[in-house]
This record gives C-alpha cells, structure tokens and sequence, in this order.
C-alpha cells in the first residue's frame, strides 16, 4: 500500500503531472480509434471508481476529498472524462460513416425527433432528477459555512471558488496585471473571434474529429491539459502556503519548498556573464524584452513562412496572424509553468522600478 501511494504521490509532481496530461492527449488523438471503443470508456470510469475507493481508506485522501467544497469536483473529474470520451466516440463514428459514404448520424432523417413532446418530455424528467439530486444532496452534505472574515485570522491555504482556481494558480506564474486581465480578456476576446478566423463550415452540427483535427486537438490542449488540469492541481495538490502536495501527503503547514526563483536578467547577466546586474533596467532587461518581442511579432512570421504555411494559405493574413497570436498567448502558460518547475524562473522581463513583469 505505502508504495502505491507514494507512486501516486510522485505522479501528482506538477513537473510529471503536466507531462503525463499532454503525452494523455496525444495519445487520445493518435490513438483515437481504440479510446472510443467501450471498453476503454467505462474501463477508464472504473480506475477513476477504483482510485477513490482505494484512496479514501486513507486519511488524509479523505480530509481532502470529502471536504464539501471539493465534493463538486470530484464529480466533475468523472463527468469530464465521460463526456471527452464520449466525444471523441461520436467523433470517430461519424468518421467511419462519412468515409463510407453515408454521412453523420446527427444529420440521419430517422434519427430525428420533434421538440414536443419528446424533448419537452425528457428535458421534464432531467428537471425532476436533478431537483432530487440537489435536495438529497443538501440534507447530507452541509454547505461549508465559515466564520465572518477576519484578517487576523486567515485560512491557510487561502482558495478562491473552484472556478476561480485557474486564475489563481496562474497567479503564481505571472503578474497580477496579466493573470488577472490579459489573459482572461484574451480568453474571452479569443472565444469571440472564433466564428470569425474558423469560418470551416465542417464539423457544423454534428460530431467528428478526421475533419477538424488541429482545431479539436487544441480546444481540448486548452480546456482539459490546461484549465481543468489547473482547477484539479489547485484543489486537491495546493495545501498551506500554496505549496504542492501529494493526494495520499499530509498537509504539513511546515513544509519548505526548496525554491530559489530568478529573473531572466539575473540568469544572463549574474550566472552566464559572471557581471553584476546593470543598474539600468532597459540594459538589465535588454534580453528579457528582445525574447518577448520575438515571441510575439517575430514567431508568428516564422511560422507563416515554415510550420503553418497552409494555414496562412488557409485563413489569409487577417484571420491567421489573429489566430496564432491568440495560440502563442495561451501557450505562454503552460511554457511559464514548465520554466519556473524545471528552472526556477519567474520573470522574463522584471521592470520592478515600473511594477512591470512579464
């Protein structure tokens, strides 16, 4: 048991958890004919089954499972597996049907029913069920009412709503002012202009994943790797002082993270060029601010040329260059993270004099 659990413990390292996530999704996709068999579809539900029945036997599993405010997201981790699965099974099966010629079974005629009463008629039932389920639910779990806020008295850890989890764990790798409104405002700036780069009319209406698979492979880098992923780690592995801890690790308030984090600057200028930090930050940051230009207006134009010519062929210079920097500023996440765990850096560009990092 002690070995199970420790494995466990050393799979939820946020270095080896994230690199599990993307190699998961990469095999989702290579392999997509056998994850939508099912077999691996309910197989998959039963490990997660297996896993917290074998982990509530442990106590400190269990004081974080079961606490009311984590409850919620142990059944989203199920519903999300289920229904990326289930996905991924319409998606394929429709692709065998369009290459047999017979199209989607969403645009079927027999597969057709009428709003009333058959929708109007399950759409009653689901109502009835989860009514049911929300009034059991709160006569067994009570509503985790706390004591007004006092701040002499903070919680440690101190956690933002479940939804919010994400952003506050993104706050650990950027500043507030991009944490908390770039990236978000980029968010939502990026779902509004998908109607508008991805004007491919395939995939409308029914499931499929062989005619859009770029678009599909990268919803699914963004929602499941990165912000489901962000929600699990925020929840279950952050314990006090926000630092990481294993599901089957006691949440000791002493616990030291053995963390030295360095600017870019001090990277180049202290470690690689043995120099004292410049006292100017434009010369202290010079490398700091050239890698960030790079990456956002010197990328794009590299990729045009190599890697992603056909998509510029594809959606023209407009719809491309609006489509890739969106890309690259969700993929400053996942490098910020997997920088700061495996190096230790926390800034490329830190402008302190200004309140400026990036």
């Amino acid at each position: 048991m002690g070995l199970i659990k420790g494995a466990i413990n050393a799979v939820a390292d946020p270095r080896l958890f994230f690199i599990l996530a993307v190699v998961g999704l990469g095999v989702i996709v290579w392999k997509r004919e056998r994850v939508a068999s099912n077999a691996f579809g309910y197989g998959l539900l039963g490990f997660l089954t297996v896993f917290f029945i074998f982990g509530t036997f442990d106590f400190n599993f269990r004081q974080i499972v079961t606490k009311p405010d984590n409850v919620p997201i142990v059944g989203l981790i199920f519903l999300l597996a289920f229904f990326v699965w289930y996905s991924i099974r319409e998606g394929v099966l429709n692709d065998r049907r369009i290459a047999a010629g017979q199209g989607p079974i969403e645009k079927a005629e027999s597969d057709r029913v009428w709003v009333w009463p058959d929708l109007v008629y399950t759409e009653l039932i689901s109502l009835i069920l989860c009514s049911v389920v929300l009034i059991v639910w709160s006569i067994f779990l009570k509503a985790p009412l706390e004591q007004p806020a006092n701040p002499a008295n903070t919680p440690n850890p101190s956690k933002a709503p479940w939804y919010f989890l994400g952003l506050q764990e993104m706050l650990v790798y950027f500043d507030p002012w991009l944490a908390g409104v770039v990236l978000p405002s980029l968010i939502i700036v990026g779902l509004i202009c998908i109607p508008y780069v991805d004007k491919n009319p395939k995939g409308n209406g029914y499931y499929t994943f062989a005619e859009r698979k770029a678009e599909i492979t990268i919803f699914m880098f963004g929602f499941v790797v990165l912000w489901c992923s962000l929600i699990v780690l925020g929840t279950f592995l952050r314990g006090p002082n926000w630092n990481f801890f294993g599901p089957f690790e006691f949440w000791d308030i002493h616990k030291l993270a053995a963390l030295t984090n360095v600017n870019l600057s001090e990277y180049v200028w202290v470690r690689a060029l043995r120099m004292g930090l410049p006292t100017n930050w434009f010369v202290r940051e010079i490398f700091g601010i050239l890698l960030v230009l790079f990456y956002v207006f010197v990328l794009p134009v590299l990729l045009a040329r190599g890697l992603l010519k056909t998509y510029l062929a594809k959606l023209g210079a407009p719809r491309y260059y609006v489509t890739v920097l969106l890309f690259l500023m969700m993929l400053s996440l996942p490098l910020k993270m997997l920088a700061r765990w495996l190096f230790n850096l926390k800034y490329i560009v830190a402008i302190g004099e200004y309140f400026f990092n990036i």
